[in-house]
């Protein structure tokens, strides 16, 4: 009952119906050989659905995988699925795919090179330290864990606090004048969801396995607080 995604954004706007047109039919085949192994990766963006401000899909990816059998490496192929979603915001474009950290930053610059023919079009979002402390302050009876970087103190290189109380102690003050909130799980009270929340805005909901119901949060509380 967890997923996990990542939010990014465009660095120029570009019309989510042009978007859908340089995604719609997107399929590539590259042919892999190793010795008597011989098979096709697919590439290929499918399920594209627009709908007012936004635009979602799937994106799969195969690629060779390598593995112990009967005392010889054999290669095979594995895929990569993932739930995109592109929405319209004012005067940016968002991205969350719905994976992991690695693989969304590998879908993302792949996503990327097919609409804007380069890596860097489409590029990390971020939320500011200071953000992610209001994003805890408005639930901070339900905070559970955060994390702390770019500290000040020599030899230390992050600060953590965990504890359903962690928030009426005077440490996360202090730490808070050490060092820059990075991480944060909290109850998040309006949805009742636990959201795991990184500057770097990956998302992580800890008690949710509902894709939809996961871009309908992000859309909603994590686009407006990114920059």
């Amino acid at each position: 009952m967890v997923t996990a995604g990542k939010v990014f954004k465009f660095v120029q706007p570009m019309p989510i119906e042009e978007v859908a047109g340089k995604l719609d039919g997107h399929y590539a085949e590259e042919e892999f050989e190793e010795g008597d192994y011989k098979f096709t990766l697919i590439t290929e963006v499918t399920n594209l659905l627009a709908k007012e401000n936004t635009l979602r899909g799937v994106y799969s990816h195969d690629y060779a995988v390598r593995v112990f059998h009967r005392g010889k490496i054999v290669p095979f192929p594995r895929t990569v699925e993932a739930v995109f979603s592109f929405t319209q915001a004012k005067d940016n474009v968002f991205l969350t795919v719905v994976e992991k950290k690695r693989v969304a930053n590998f879908i993302a610059n792949k996503l990327s090179e097919t609409i804007f023919e380069k890596v860097g079009g489409i590029v990390e979002a971020r939320i500011a330290p200071e953000t992610l402390r209001e994003f805890h302050l408005k639930n901070p009876e339900d905070t559970k864990i955060t994390f702390f970087d770019n500290v000040d103190i020599p030899n230390v290189n992050k600060l953590s606090l965990y504890g359903p109380d962690l928030v009426g102690t005077s440490l996360f003050d202090d730490y808070s004048k050490h060092g820059d909130l990075w991480y944060i799980v909290a109850r998040a009270g309006k949805y009742g969801y636990v959201v795991g929340v990184t500057r770097d805005a990956s998302v992580t909901i800890f008690n949710l396995a509902n894709k939809d119901k996961y871009l309908e949060y992000v859309e909603k509380e994590i686009y407006p607080i990114t920059a």
